[in-house]
Formats: C-alpha cells, sequence, structure tokens
C-alpha cells in the first residue's frame, strides 16, 4: 500500500511539472526559425595589410541581425538562430549544405562563389530551402543562372560599375582609360565598366591588360617591381580624365593610384570605388548601426556584413509579419510586390521580380569616406531609380525556375 502511495505521489508530481512545461490556454508555442550561413573561406592576401578581410567577415553581420530579430521576437513569440559551415574556396559544398539541413536549416546565407551556389539551388527547391545570396556579384546568378527559390542582397558588378559611371557623368568626365588584370573576375569587372560606359556615354579611349605573371606582392622586391611597372604601364594611354582600374583579384590596382604617368583620378578597385556599404557611412541612421556592430564585432562594418545582417533581418521582417516560422509563408511574403526592408540606405529596399536582386544604393567611396551615393541625380526611371543600376527588366535574360 504504501509503495502505491508513493507511486501516485510521484506520478502527480511529475504530471504537474509536465503541464507546467507546457503552453497554457491563450498562451502561444515559441516559434523557431533556424538560418545556416554557408561560407567559402580561405585566409586570403591583399596588396594592402589593410584590406586584408577580417575572420568574421559577413558572419559578424549575420550575427548582429540575429540578435535584432530575437530582440522583436521575444515579443511574438519567436526565436531565431544561425549556424555557420565553411568549405574551401572552390571546394564541393554538398556535404556542408547537408549538415545545416540536418539541423532544420530552412534558410541559407550562401558566402560562396556563383558555381557553388548553383550546385545546390535546385537542391534546395527540392528541400524548401531559401537561399540568400549574400557574396557573389557575378550576373549570370540573377541572369541566365537564374533561380526562384535564389535572393540576392550582394549586388551585381553591373550595379557597382553603373553606380560609379553615373558619378564619372555627372561630374562630367566622360573620357575613361580602362586597364584591367588577367584573372576571369577581373574581366567580367572590367566588361560591366565597359557596358556602364555605352549606357551612360562614358567613352573608354584605351583598354589595356596588365597580365598577371606571379610575382611575390608581398615581397619587397614585388613590390617594387610591380610599383615601378606603372608610370612606364599607363605611360602611352591616350589623353582621359579617368583611369579605370578592374583588379579584383588583387594583384596590382593598389599601385596605381599617385603612380600614374599622368596625374589622372583612378577609379575601379583601387582610387574610387563602388560597393555595397561603406565603413564611414553615418547617413540614414548609419551611425546606430556602426556603432552597435563595432560593439560587438570590434570594427566597423563591411559590405558583405550589411549584405548579410540584409538578408537576416528580410527573413526576420517576414516572420514577424506574418506570425509565422514557416519557411514557405515567410518566402511568399518576401515575394509580395510590396515588401520592403529599410538598412541605413536612405531608403526601403525592395527586390525586382523577375530575378529576385535587391535594388539598392551604391556607395563610393575611398579609404577614409564616403564620396557620394549612386543612383547620381538626373538619372531617371519609369518605375524605380533604383533600377539605373544593373540589369532592368527589359534587359533580362532570367527565367526564373
Amino acid at each position: 500500500m504504501f509503495i502505491v502511495l508513493v507511486w501516485l505521489c510521484l506520478s502527480s508530481l511529475y504530471a504537474g511539472a509536465a503541464a507546467a512545461q507546457q503552453p497554457g490556454p491563450g498562451v502561444q508555442k515559441t516559434q523557431e526559425i533556424k538560418l545556416g550561413y554557408l561560407r567559402a573561406y580561405a585566409p586570403q592576401l591583399a596588396l594592402s595589410v589593410l584590406d586584408v578581410a577580417p575572420r568574421d567577415e559577413g558572419v559578424a553581420g549575420a550575427e548582429l541581425a540575429i540578435a535584432d530579430n530575437n530582440t522583436t521576437g521575444r515579443f511574438m513569440g519567436q526565436t531565431f538562430s544561425l549556424d555557420v559551415a565553411e568549405v574551401k574556396p572552390d571546394a564541393d559544398v554538398l556535404q556542408a549544405f547537408d549538415m545545416l539541413l540536418n539541423k532544420q536549416v530552412t534558410f541559407v546565407l550562401a558566402d560562396l562563389s556563383a558555381g557553388q551556389i548553383l550546385s545546390i539551388a535546385d537542391l534546395a527547391r527540392e528541400r524548401g530551402v531559401w537561399i540568400f545570396n549574400i557574396g557573389s556579384t557575378d550576373d549570370n546568378l540573377r541572369e541566365e543562372d537564374c533561380r526562384a527559390n535564389v535572393f540576392h542582397t550582394a549586388p551585381t558588378r553591373t550595379m557597382l560599375a553603373d553606380g560609379l559611371a553615373q558619378y564619372l557623368i555627372w561630374k562630367q568626365w566622360r573620357r575613361w582609360a580602362l586597364i584591367h588584370g588577367s584573372h576571369q573576375t577581373d574581366r567580367l569587372f572590367a566588361e560591366a565598366l565597359r557596358r556602364a560606359a555605352t549606357r551612360f556615354g562614358g567613352e573608354i579611349v584605351a583598354d589595356k591588360e596588365f597580365t598577371d605573371t606571379g610575382t611575390a606582392r608581398r615581397t619587397d622586391s614585388g613590390v617594387v617591381q610591380i610599383q615601378r611597372q606603372m608610370p612606364v604601364f599607363t605611360q602611352d594611354l591616350p589623353d582621359h580624365e579617368v583611369l579605370l582600374v578592374a583588379d579584383e583579384s588583387e594583384v596590382f590596382g593598389t599601385y596605381v593610384p599617385f603612380r600614374t604617368w599622368r596625374p589622372t583620378p583612378v577609379a575601379g578597385t583601387a582610387g574610387l570605388v563602388a560597393s555595397a556599404w561603406h565603413p564611414a557611412s553615418e547617413q540614414w541612421g548609419g551611425t546606430q548601426i556602426q556603432n552597435r556592430f563595432a560593439k560587438v564585432a570590434g570594427r566597423r562594418m563591411l559590405s558583405k556584413d550589411m549584405s548579410s545582417w540584409t538578408a537576416v533581418r528580410i527573413v526576420g521582417e517576414a516572420a514577424t509579419r506574418t506570425k509565422s516560422a514557416e519557411p514557405a509563408r515567410i518566402a511568399d511574403f518576401i515575394h509580395a510586390p510590396d515588401f520592403s526592408i529599410a538598412a541605413f540606405k536612405g531608403q526601403k529596399l525592395t527586390f525586382r521580380p523577375w530575378n529576385w536582386q535587391l535594388r539598392q544604393p551604391i556607395f563610393l567611396g575611398d579609404g577614409r569616406s564616403v564620396v557620394s551615393t549612386s543612383p547620381q541625380e538626373g538619372f531617371l526611371h519609369q518605375f524605380s531609380e533604383l533600377d539605373t543600376l544593373g540589369v532592368d527588366r527589359p534587359e533580362t535574360k532570367c527565367v526564373l525556375k
């Protein structure tokens, strides 16, 4: 009899504890939204040690946005989490992607090459997972190889080139000489600059390739060799008002300003640089996010940090508005024509429905300050001035699938 009474008491206590852990009548169960960050990473050298990317570039921006989402989520019964997975540049990403899926991740921030993103995009669609491209600027991801389940918060090369070209035209600097590197990414940006010249009325009076000969760029002898080449390399260029540089692969571009044969402004990947964000930006509430970011990351916010922050906030905004953790409902809300997100850029940002590229201003700056933002005054568009940057709807080759 005693044993039966003890058993009944323990059963009653267990049932009471279990009931206490369950939501009572009218109490909403917490909704969990899991995001993943899949990045291709390896330490990269830069011509200047000041330009070496921080170890947490991009990830730090996503983590700040997760904290921002959870601040609102506490009142909505929602929690947001972030899992990070890394692969080597150009490595197979399927195993790392599967690892994230096994953790029930439904939104993936992809800091990957275009090829790596395409290798998982169709599988993600089959599994009901949505991808945010926060790193690749390749236009083909939004054009010939576009996917309906891939959003792009990173700008394209054509958007960056158009933002730069608009400023040069606004300044009445129309004659440009172009020097570009010999790697594929350099040639792609050079092509974007040529397109921008045709589009906005610039004239490229010379077009030269600087061949990468494998010089040890960070050694004293390598630095001296490339620096000494610049005056001679630019000596035969015809009269021009701006020297455009396309050197994404970091072979020679840093050594172009102040080393040209003529006293010429430099723009492109050196000198005046176009980007999605600038660490010195303080307009439109930028001081607020810069200070919060610096407090947690110990550094200023970079373009990839802003692209990842924006992606996570887009998910958070949609989850809050729909009061749902269902990925399909969240994605449908993002796809809606009236969806927008505020991102400290002077106006609300929206997606282009023909390729899911985020419309956004382009920052133009040097290493210390913001010089201007594009679109520039006077560059008009029948729908949005932001659509003067990059491939517009009548030009697109995207057929979403």
